[in-house]
């Protein structure tokens, strides 16, 4: 049997304080999502100022990433491509870049998405949570 390392609550909180900050130092008023391998939420937080759609849009990248084991702007880029026929994927709404998945030794611990800004903005952001665990 194999184990892996799964987010506890602290690497949560360490992964929201930091992507908060890094929106904060840019005056970007966003939404954060954290869920864990299976796409659960874990976290969210709307900083004062993000629009009501991030609440929505943010989970769904963050859940879009952590099933895929790779940043939702991997598939934001095939339908921009030509392959609109992948928006017909069953369950997946967050096709839009900004969720980054958590990854350890090759395995998948969850992800982060963040939706307010700019795309590469909103990736920016969750790069920088996750950044504060290491990883």
């Amino acid at each position: 049997m194999k184990n892996k390392p799964v987010l506890e609550l602290s690497d949560v909180k360490a992964i929201a304080a930091a992507a908060e900050a890094e929106a904060l130092k840019n005056n970007w008023a966003v939404t954060i999502a954290i869920v864990d391998d299976g796409g659960h939420l874990l976290w969210l937080q709307r900083l004062d100022g993000a629009a009501p759609i991030s609440a929505h849009i943010a989970p769904a990248k963050a859940h879009t990433a952590a099933l895929g084991r790779r940043e939702s702007k991997v598939y934001e880029d095939v339908i921009n491509g030509g392959r609109t026929s992948f928006l017909s994927a069953p369950d997946i709404k967050g096709l839009l870049e900004g969720g980054v998945p958590v990854m350890k030794d090759g395995q998948c611990l969850g992800a982060v998405g963040v939706s307010g800004v700019k795309s590469t903005e909103d990736a920016q952001i969750a790069k920088a949570g996750i950044a504060a665990i290491g990883l």
